[in-house]
Protein backbone atom coordinates (compact mmCIF):
# COMPACT_ATOMS: atom_id res chain seq x y z
CA UNK A 1 0.00 0.00 0.00
CA UNK A 2 2.75 2.43 0.77
CA UNK A 3 4.38 1.83 -2.25
CA UNK A 4 1.51 3.25 -4.28
CA UNK A 5 0.76 5.94 -1.91
CA UNK A 6 4.77 6.90 -2.71
CA UNK A 7 4.36 6.51 -6.47
CA UNK A 8 1.40 8.67 -6.27
CA UNK A 9 3.00 11.19 -4.13
CA UNK A 10 6.15 11.18 -6.48
CA UNK A 11 4.09 11.25 -9.61
CA UNK A 12 1.97 14.34 -8.62
CA UNK A 13 5.74 16.46 -7.25
CA UNK A 14 6.69 15.54 -11.23
CA UNK A 15 3.79 17.02 -12.68
CA UNK A 16 4.25 20.13 -10.99
CA UNK A 17 7.58 20.22 -11.97
CA UNK A 18 6.55 19.38 -15.69
CA UNK A 19 3.70 22.32 -15.13
CA UNK A 20 1.13 19.62 -15.93
CA UNK A 21 -0.48 20.26 -12.10
CA UNK A 22 -1.04 23.69 -10.40
CA UNK A 23 1.15 23.28 -6.48
CA UNK A 24 -1.33 21.38 -4.16
CA UNK A 25 -2.20 23.86 -1.51
CA UNK A 26 -3.13 20.57 0.45
CA UNK A 27 -2.12 16.65 0.53
CA UNK A 28 -4.88 14.96 2.15
CA UNK A 29 -3.84 13.00 5.32
CA UNK A 30 -3.69 9.37 2.87
CA UNK A 31 -1.01 10.58 0.52
CA UNK A 32 1.41 11.97 4.07
CA UNK A 33 4.45 9.49 3.83
CA UNK A 34 4.53 7.37 6.86
CA UNK A 35 8.07 7.36 7.85
CA UNK A 36 11.21 9.31 6.47
CA UNK A 37 12.11 5.91 5.17
CA UNK A 38 9.13 6.54 2.56
CA UNK A 39 9.71 10.22 2.50
CA UNK A 40 13.21 8.99 0.83
CA UNK A 41 11.45 6.25 -1.14
CA UNK A 42 9.67 9.32 -3.08
CA UNK A 43 13.05 11.10 -3.00
CA UNK A 44 14.47 8.50 -5.23
CA UNK A 45 11.70 7.75 -7.27
CA UNK A 46 11.38 11.81 -8.44
CA UNK A 47 15.47 11.92 -8.65
CA UNK A 48 14.81 9.35 -11.46
CA UNK A 49 13.43 12.19 -13.65
CA UNK A 50 15.78 15.10 -12.70
CA UNK A 51 18.77 13.85 -14.33
CA UNK A 52 22.29 13.40 -13.02
CA UNK A 53 23.04 13.92 -9.44
CA UNK A 54 25.92 16.01 -8.63
CA UNK A 55 25.44 16.68 -4.29
CA UNK A 56 23.46 16.64 -1.85
CA UNK A 57 21.82 18.88 0.97
CA UNK A 58 22.06 17.68 4.45
CA UNK A 59 20.72 19.35 7.99
CA UNK A 60 19.71 18.34 11.29
CA UNK A 61 17.19 20.41 13.39
CA UNK A 62 19.68 19.95 16.69
CA UNK A 63 23.15 18.86 17.16
CA UNK A 64 22.52 15.21 18.57
CA UNK A 65 19.45 15.00 16.45
CA UNK A 66 19.02 12.24 13.42
CA UNK A 67 19.59 14.20 10.00
CA UNK A 68 17.95 14.60 7.21
CA UNK A 69 18.68 14.68 3.52
CA UNK A 70 17.76 15.38 -0.65
CA UNK A 71 20.00 14.89 -3.43
CA UNK A 72 20.84 17.34 -5.59
CA UNK A 73 21.25 17.24 -9.19
CA UNK A 74 23.35 18.87 -11.89
CA UNK A 75 20.70 20.94 -13.37
CA UNK A 76 20.01 23.32 -9.95
CA UNK A 77 23.65 23.89 -8.97
CA UNK A 78 25.49 26.79 -10.31
CA UNK A 79 28.51 28.69 -9.84
CA UNK A 80 29.63 32.28 -8.45
CA UNK A 81 28.16 34.86 -9.42
CA UNK A 82 25.66 33.27 -12.03
CA UNK A 83 22.11 34.47 -12.69
CA UNK A 84 19.48 32.02 -11.64
CA UNK A 85 16.71 32.13 -14.03
CA UNK A 86 13.48 33.24 -13.38
CA UNK A 87 11.63 30.34 -14.04
CA UNK A 88 13.75 27.58 -11.89
CA UNK A 89 11.88 28.94 -8.53
CA UNK A 90 8.38 30.01 -7.74
CA UNK A 91 9.79 31.07 -4.15
CA UNK A 92 12.62 32.05 -3.14
CA UNK A 93 14.16 31.52 0.51
CA UNK A 94 17.89 32.98 0.46
CA UNK A 95 20.04 30.47 2.92
CA UNK A 96 24.10 31.30 3.76
CA UNK A 97 25.76 27.97 4.02
CA UNK A 98 28.76 26.52 4.01
CA UNK A 99 29.57 23.07 2.00
CA UNK A 100 32.00 20.82 0.85
CA UNK A 101 33.47 19.11 -2.52
CA UNK A 102 34.63 15.53 -2.60
CA UNK A 103 37.46 14.72 -4.10
CA UNK A 104 37.41 10.92 -3.72
CA UNK A 105 34.66 8.86 -4.25
CA UNK A 106 32.57 6.93 -1.47
CA UNK A 107 30.44 4.09 -3.21
CA UNK A 108 28.11 1.68 -1.83
CA UNK A 109 29.67 -0.44 0.60
CA UNK A 110 28.53 -3.04 3.03
CA UNK A 111 30.70 -1.64 5.89
CA UNK A 112 30.19 1.85 7.50
CA UNK A 113 32.42 4.69 6.11
CA UNK A 114 34.83 5.70 9.57
CA UNK A 115 35.03 9.33 10.19
CA UNK A 116 38.73 9.26 9.20
CA UNK A 117 37.59 8.05 5.64
CA UNK A 118 35.12 10.40 4.91
CA UNK A 119 37.04 12.98 6.05
CA UNK A 120 40.03 12.48 3.81
CA UNK A 121 37.80 12.36 1.23
CA UNK A 122 37.52 15.97 1.11
CA UNK A 123 38.77 17.96 -1.13
CA UNK A 124 37.50 21.69 -0.93
CA UNK A 125 35.16 23.99 1.56
CA UNK A 126 33.36 26.47 0.00
CA UNK A 127 31.02 29.17 0.65
CA UNK A 128 27.46 28.70 -0.84
CA UNK A 129 23.58 30.18 -1.03
CA UNK A 130 20.84 27.69 -1.16
CA UNK A 131 17.29 29.01 -2.81
CA UNK A 132 14.67 26.87 -0.77
CA UNK A 133 11.38 26.40 -2.70
CA UNK A 134 8.72 24.03 -3.28
CA UNK A 135 6.20 21.69 -5.13
CA UNK A 136 3.46 22.62 -2.92
CA UNK A 137 1.23 25.73 -2.74
CA UNK A 138 3.28 27.48 0.06
CA UNK A 139 7.00 26.72 1.63
CA UNK A 140 6.41 24.93 4.66
CA UNK A 141 2.63 24.62 4.01
CA UNK A 142 2.46 20.88 4.32
CA UNK A 143 3.51 18.07 7.20
CA UNK A 144 7.78 17.84 7.15
CA UNK A 145 7.34 14.05 5.65
CA UNK A 146 5.93 15.72 2.25
CA UNK A 147 8.56 18.56 2.24
CA UNK A 148 11.45 16.14 2.71
CA UNK A 149 9.90 13.85 0.21
CA UNK A 150 10.17 17.14 -2.03
CA UNK A 151 13.80 16.83 -2.21
CA UNK A 152 13.81 18.73 0.92
CA UNK A 153 12.58 21.84 -0.78
CA UNK A 154 15.12 22.30 -2.44
CA UNK A 155 15.10 24.75 -5.34
CA UNK A 156 18.92 25.90 -6.67
CA UNK A 157 22.29 26.19 -4.94
CA UNK A 158 25.20 28.58 -5.85
CA UNK A 159 28.76 27.92 -4.94
CA UNK A 160 31.70 29.81 -4.24
CA UNK A 161 35.16 29.09 -4.55
CA UNK A 162 36.77 26.23 -3.00
CA UNK A 163 39.65 26.25 -0.36
CA UNK A 164 41.29 23.51 -0.32
CA UNK A 165 42.88 23.85 3.45
CA UNK A 166 39.19 23.32 4.91
CA UNK A 167 40.59 21.52 8.06
CA UNK A 168 41.64 24.99 9.34
CA UNK A 169 38.02 26.05 9.30
CA UNK A 170 35.75 25.66 12.62
CA UNK A 171 32.45 26.02 10.65
CA UNK A 172 30.20 26.85 13.87
CA UNK A 173 32.56 29.46 14.85
CA UNK A 174 32.68 30.77 11.37
CA UNK A 175 31.61 34.50 11.25
CA UNK A 176 28.86 34.78 8.40
CA UNK A 177 27.25 37.80 6.78
CA UNK A 178 24.18 37.71 4.34
CA UNK A 179 23.65 40.68 2.09
CA UNK A 180 20.20 41.23 -0.37
CA UNK A 181 20.20 44.30 -2.55
CA UNK A 182 22.93 45.59 -0.90
CA UNK A 183 21.63 45.71 2.33
CA UNK A 184 23.12 43.32 5.07
CA UNK A 185 19.97 41.37 6.62
CA UNK A 186 22.52 38.44 8.91
CA UNK A 187 25.54 39.19 10.36
CA UNK A 188 26.80 36.86 13.70
CA UNK A 189 29.13 33.83 14.04
CA UNK A 190 27.92 30.53 13.71
CA UNK A 191 24.35 29.86 13.49
CA UNK A 192 23.43 25.97 11.87
CA UNK A 193 21.30 24.23 14.26
CA UNK A 194 22.53 21.16 13.45
CA UNK A 195 26.05 22.03 15.15
CA UNK A 196 29.41 20.38 13.41
CA UNK A 197 28.92 19.82 9.61
CA UNK A 198 31.40 17.11 9.93
CA UNK A 199 28.88 14.53 11.54
CA UNK A 200 26.29 15.52 8.86
CA UNK A 201 29.02 14.65 6.33
CA UNK A 202 29.61 10.77 8.27
CA UNK A 203 26.34 10.31 8.48
CA UNK A 204 25.55 11.09 4.60
CA UNK A 205 28.15 8.87 3.56
CA UNK A 206 26.69 6.21 5.23
CA UNK A 207 23.14 7.36 4.26
CA UNK A 208 24.06 7.17 0.45
CA UNK A 209 25.80 4.04 1.05
CA UNK A 210 22.77 2.71 2.03
CA UNK A 211 20.88 3.98 -0.92
CA UNK A 212 22.89 2.68 -3.04
CA UNK A 213 23.53 5.76 -4.48
CA UNK A 214 26.74 6.70 -2.56
CA UNK A 215 28.75 9.81 -2.91
CA UNK A 216 30.93 10.81 -5.70
CA UNK A 217 34.46 12.68 -6.44
CA UNK A 218 33.02 16.11 -7.44
CA UNK A 219 30.15 16.39 -5.43
CA UNK A 220 29.44 19.33 -3.55
CA UNK A 221 27.30 19.19 -0.28
CA UNK A 222 25.87 21.51 1.74
CA UNK A 223 25.47 21.58 5.26
CA UNK A 224 22.28 23.95 6.34
CA UNK A 225 21.72 27.50 6.90
CA UNK A 226 23.90 29.66 9.29
CA UNK A 227 21.27 32.51 8.77
CA UNK A 228 17.66 31.09 8.69
CA UNK A 229 15.64 31.38 5.41
CA UNK A 230 14.90 34.51 4.08
CA UNK A 231 12.61 35.05 1.67
CA UNK A 232 12.88 37.53 -1.14
CA UNK A 233 11.44 38.62 -4.84
CA UNK A 234 12.76 37.82 -8.25
CA UNK A 235 15.23 40.41 -9.40
CA UNK A 236 17.33 40.38 -6.21
CA UNK A 237 20.94 40.13 -6.03
CA UNK A 238 22.53 38.25 -3.34
CA UNK A 239 25.55 37.81 -1.20
CA UNK A 240 27.04 35.35 1.15
CA UNK A 241 30.23 35.91 3.04
CA UNK A 242 31.91 33.74 5.28
CA UNK A 243 35.29 36.36 5.74
CA UNK A 244 37.52 33.72 6.24
CA UNK A 245 36.33 30.84 3.75
CA UNK A 246 35.40 33.25 0.62
CA UNK A 247 31.72 35.08 -0.96
CA UNK A 248 29.44 33.67 -3.27
CA UNK A 249 27.21 35.90 -5.25
CA UNK A 250 24.23 35.45 -7.50
CA UNK A 251 21.48 37.47 -9.11
CA UNK A 252 18.03 35.91 -8.93
CA UNK A 253 16.04 36.49 -11.96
Amino acid sequence: MQTVISSDVAHMLMSVRNGKTAPPAHVPDSQIPLSIEDAYTIQDEVARHLGPIAGWKVGSETPASEPFCAPIHTSTIFTDGTTVPAELCRHLGVEAEIAYRFAHDLPPRTREWTRDEVLDAIGTIHPAIEILDTRFAQPGSQHKLLHTADQQSHGALIVGPGVADWRRFTPVQEPVVLTINNRIVAEHTGGNSAGDPLRLLVWLANHASRRKIGIAAGDIVTTGSTTGTIFVEHDADITACFPAIGSVRAHLA
